[in-house]
């Protein structure tokens, strides 16, 4: 087995600070490395020997035979037990869930993001298919932390099997519905999920609590379950691998992968890389950044996916468009460098708000976009000839509405991950935007 490389930092907030030493033994769930500040507790995922504990990491040699059981976390109270259990946000942002559910919502709601709003990822809806009262249970443990007197789930219409799972399990309770979304980006951002389930629309400085709202990812939901019915510490994680694959195209999901594994063995593990490629993506194809094989699996890793070749600009001059719902600047730069091309001008979309220096973009309003016209004329008019786009369906869909008009050939950031999944590309909006609760609330 190959070394687990355990970050210690996998959360919001400052890194973990390590317990353990070169040549200690540990188990599954032995608490190795605690918060230095906001953060979450951080467990080994595998019985074995500590080989290094480095500034950033914990090298773990694992023993060959592996057991099942793992150290159980002490017993306490629901919310002690969430916070032992070291589970975080584990849609990507990673946010401490027992800071989280902290919050006091006077009878207000748990939502249950089960978006999984990034292209190709399945893992989350397969939970759903496979064992949905596992999240159901979650939802009930976070409402009773937080005095919320409602769940609502939000998913996509598009995800019927797993819709109609829920509305199975679903059909005796009376405080636990369904809101059904558009199947449109970023219908997953948390600000997005409280817009469309209770009507609030939330400044771009605004948390959910604001709206008496907690957020929770289906994993997230499921991770709190087992913290609280199984004394069981988050050291696995959930993920969906992808793309330019021997035997397809097809997303493998696999699940319970321990903490720490290689990017490498999970490529492997789905069949191996086809050829040649473009690059490899830790995320989803529009939040995710670029990886080689031997980074490590976190608890917010929800994909991998390996991308065709990217095309050739030769050096042309291209614009930059940055926008909140997908990569960073530096992103964008990555991704304009592997097509070989020069960029000329970068503009913001005219919702992105950097509400502090160097803080992450938030959009004003996820998935509802103005117009793009004047980036493409400052694009037009600073020489380029090609632009790239990090945008939402609907900000792709204005984009669309003049760049070609100017004479301005669109790349979306995601078009090489679309392309070698068979996903249709982000250009025109094709879906309605209003989607109906289903008609007994659920």
């Amino acid at each position: 087995m190959e070394d687990l490389q355990i970050l210690l930092r996998q959360h919001v907030g400052a890194p973990c600070r390590a317990i353990v030493s070169a040549g200690d033994r540990v188990e599954k769930g032995t608490l190795i490395a605690e918060p230095a500040g906001l953060g979450a507790n951080i467990f080994s995922s595998a019985y074995g020997v500590v080989k290094e504990v480095l500034e950033d990491r914990i090298i773990i040699t694992p023993d060959e035979e592996q057991k099942d059981e793992f150290v159980p976390i002490p017993e306490g109270s629901l919310l002690d037990m969430v916070k032992a259990a070291g589970v975080v946000g584990m849609g990507g942002a990673g946010f401490p869930t027992g800071v989280k559910l902290g919050t006091d919502l006077e009878g207000g709601y748990i939502l249950a993001n089960a978006a999984e709003c990034e292209p190709g990822l399945k893992h989350n809806i397969i939970q759903l298919e496979e064992d949905c009262g596992k999240v159901i249970r979650g939802i009930k443990y976070c409402m009773e932390i937080s005095n919320a007197a409602k769940g609502i789930i939000a998913i996509k219409k598009k995800n019927e099997k797993a819709v109609n799972s829920l509305r199975e399990a679903l059909k005796d309770e009376k405080d636990i519905t369904i809101h059904l979304l558009p199947d449109i980006y970023p219908m997953g951002e948390e600000r997005a999920v409280v817009r469309e389930c209770l009507g609030i629309e939330l400044e771009t400085t605004q948390l959910p609590a604001a709206a008496k709202a907690i957020v929770c990812n289906v994993e997230t939901l499921a991770r709190v379950t087992e913290a609280i019915e199984e004394r069981k510490p988050c050291f696995s994680k959930n993920m969906t691998v992808i793309g330019k694959m021997n035997g397809g195209n097809e997303p493998h999901v696999f699940m319970d992968v321990p903490v720490g594994t290689s990017v490498g063995t999970m490529i492997e593990k789905a069949g191996g890389i086809d050829g040649k490629y473009g690059e490899i993506i830790m995320g989803g194809p529009f939040t995710g950044h670029a990886v080689e094989v031997d980074e490590p699996v976190t608890k917010t890793t929800g994909g991998i996916i390996v991308t065709i070749e990217f095309p050739d600009l030769h050096g042309a001059k291209t614009g930059l468009l940055v926008c909140a719902c997908g990569g960073s600047e530096d992103r964008m730069r990555d991704i304009c460098a592997k097509m070989n091309g020069t960029v000329a001008s970068v503009a913001r979309c005219k919702q992105a708000i950097e509400n502090k220096p160097g803080a992450a973009l938030k959009c004003e309003r996820p998935g509802i976009c103005p117009g793009q016209a004047k980036n493409n004329i400052q694009f037009k008019k600073d020489g380029c000839e090609y632009i790239i786009i990090g945008n939402c369906s609907d900000c792709s869909n204005t984009v669309m509405g003049s760049a070609p008009k100017m004479g301005l050939k669109v790349f979306h950031q995601t078009d090489h991950v679309m392309r070698t999944i068979g996903h249709p590309l982000y250009r025109h909006l094709r879906v309605s935007k209003q989607v109906e609760q289903l008609p007994d609330g659920k």
